[in-house]
Formats: structure tokens, C-alpha cells, sequence
């Protein structure tokens, strides 16, 4: 295919995958402050929006792994972006299904890495990395575990002489914050994934002289990530805020706050 059908595969595909993203990922940064009622599904899905799309301008090092970190975008044809991209939609479009809340950026990582060694062999493999992301891959949910226990046990401390109801009005407004930390941290590393993706595939086809995102690729990326949470994604907000744990606003603030610093 010529440069620019390709270029145009690839904005499409990679914003199909950041719709999804939203779907799944994006929920989880309002799932808790829905569930204890801090704010409305429609205040959250605002706020959420908002705060993607101002993270998504923080920094594009997460979209430089991406889009040269797995494999050198030099290296590969647009086959391997392609296959990497529809994989990750598919696992996401399964899973956001069935409610099943995913890292859908270790989806992507993993079918850029999985693609490239199936038409290139491991050798095309940059493999610091992928020894990164699946670091990541360990320690998040294991750091997310350690932060939230360590700070609940400061919550309850804190506030052990302060009546409930008081208590909950007070994380009922925390949640509020929390949640925006929640949902900037996560426009600050997820968005990038698409943003990586298209920026490789437009130095690929020399629409680019280097890795540098345009500021049009990150407003598109935050957009559709947002478009996502808002169309969708309440089978995944209920498996998280209502089905795993029955959860106050204590301990959707701690939960929250914990996620965003992991």
C-alpha cells in the first residue's frame, strides 16, 4: 500500500484502540468514585476526559517506547503495526465484553513484540524494552497492593476518633481529587500507546524526519480515549467498584490515589 493509505490504516486502527482503551483502562480511574456515589456517571466520565487529555500533554516518553522501544519502526514493515494494533483491539473488544478489566497497553507491547518476531525473528526484538514493560508488567499491581494497604492503614489511624458518616462526607470530596490524579496519570501513560504507534508508522512512511508526536496525534488520541468512557465501559466500572470488594469512599480515595502514584 502507498505511504499515505498506510499512515491512514494506522490513525484509524490506533484511535479503534484507544476508544477501547477507554472502554476498559479508562474506566477503572472512575470506577470506584461511581460506585460510592462522589460523583454521578456523567460527572466522572467529564472528569476523567478532561484530566486524559491534559496527562496526554505531560510527557511522550511512554510514546517513544512504544513506537521504538519494542521493535526500530526503521526495521519492520507496516504489516507488523497492523497486526499489533488489531490484536490489541480484539483482546480489548473481548474482555471490556465480559467485564474483565485488562492492561490493555501490555496487549499492544505484547503484539508488537509478537508480530515482530514472526516476521523478523526475536533478533528484531529491542530487548531493554521489553524487559521494561514486563517489569512493569509485575510490579504495578504489586506496588498498587503495597501503597493502598500502607495508606489505608494511615487513613483508619487518622480518622479512627471521627464518626463515619463524617469521615465519608470528607473522602466523598477526596474522591474527587483522587480520582483526577487517577485519570491524569493514566492520560500521562496510556494515551501515549496510540500516540507512539501513529508517530512510528508517519516516520516509517517519511511524513517525519524523527520521533517527535504531533500535537494533533495527542489531541486525537485523548479524545478517542475519552469518547470511549463515555459510550462504554460499565461492565468494567461494576466488576471493579461493585463486584470485587464492597468498598466506602474511604477506600475508594485510597484505592484511587494509590493507583495514580503506581
Amino acid at each position: 500500500m502507498s505511504p499515505l493509505v498506510f499512515v491512514i490504516v494506522i490513525v484509524v486502527l490506533a484511535w479503534a484502540y484507544d476508544f477501547y482503551n477507554g472502554m476498559n483502562d479508562a474506566a477503572n480511574a472512575i470506577a470506584t468514585t461511581v460506585s460510592t456515589r462522589a460523583l454521578t456517571p456523567g460527572q466522572a466520565i467529564a472528569l476523567a476526559w478532561f484530566f486524559n487529555v491534559v496527562g496526554a500533554f505531560l510527557t511522550t516518553r511512554v510514546a517513544a517506547t512504544v513506537g521504538k522501544g519494542i521493535v526500530d519502526p526503521a526495521m519492520v514493515d507496516g504489516s507488523v503495526w497492523i497486526a499489533a494494533l488489531l490484536g490489541a483491539i480484539l483482546w480489548s473488544a473481548v474482555c471490556t465484553h465480559l467485564g474483565i478489566p485488562i492492561s490493555i497497553t501490555h496487549a499492544l507491547v505484547g503484539g508488537i513484540a509478537g508480530a515482530g518476531w514472526v516476521g523478523y525473528g526475536l533478533g528484531i526484538l529491542k530487548w531493554a524494552g521489553v524487559k521494561k514493560v514486563l517489569l512493569g508488567l509485575v510490579l504495578s499491581p504489586l506496588a498498587g497492593f503495597v501503597v493502598a494497604y500502607l495508606f489505608m492503614l494511615g487513613v483508619l489511624w487518622t480518622f479512627r476518633r471521627v464518626p463515619l458518616a463524617r469521615a465519608n462526607r470528607f473522602f466523598r470530596l477526596g474522591q474527587i481529587g483522587s480520582a483526577s490524579f487517577m485519570a491524569f496519570a493514566h492520560g500521562s501513560n496510556d494515551t501515549q500507546n496510540a500516540m507512539g504507534m501513529i508517530t512510528a508508522a508517519l516516520v516509517a512512511a517519511g511524513f517525519l524526519p524523527d520521533f517527535r508526536v504531533p500535537v494533533w496525534v495527542i489531541f486525537g488520541s485523548a479524545f478517542f480515549m475519552g469518547l470511549g468512557t463515555a459510550v462504554g465501559g460499565w461492565k468494567v466500572i461494576r466488576t471493579l467498584g461493585m463486584r470485587m470488594v464492597k468498598i466506602d469512599p474511604s477506600h475508594g480515595f485510597a484505592a484511587e490515589t494509590a493507583g495514580a502514584l503506581s
